[in-house]
């Protein structure tokens, strides 16, 4: 059963885009969308990825990226019932 999700993250060490980007494209079937938006002036990125896939990837994807130093990941369910493949 897949759910619908968003995954937050500030980065704070932009040099861990590259772990970030290869955990994203292990996953990439899931991702229904993202954004990253560049706060120069903190020298901080905000990346949002959405998500439509079951619980138990979602929370390896989130997992993983919440371990990387220079990230924060935190992630947000829809309210809808768990929807069936």
């Amino acid at each position: 059963m897949n759910r619908v999700a968003l995954i937050g993250m500030m980065v704070e060490d932009t040099e861990c885009s590259k772990q970030i980007n290869e955990i994203l494209h292990q996953y990439n079937q899931y991702i229904i969308g993202r954004m990253g938006i560049p706060n120069v002036k903190d020298d901080l990125n905000i990346i949002s990825v959405a998500l439509d896939a079951p619980s138990d990837v979602m929370s390896a994807i989130s997992g993983k990226l919440g371990r990387i130093n220079g990230v924060t990941a935190k992630m947000i369910y829809s309210k809808l019932n768990d929807k069936e493949e």
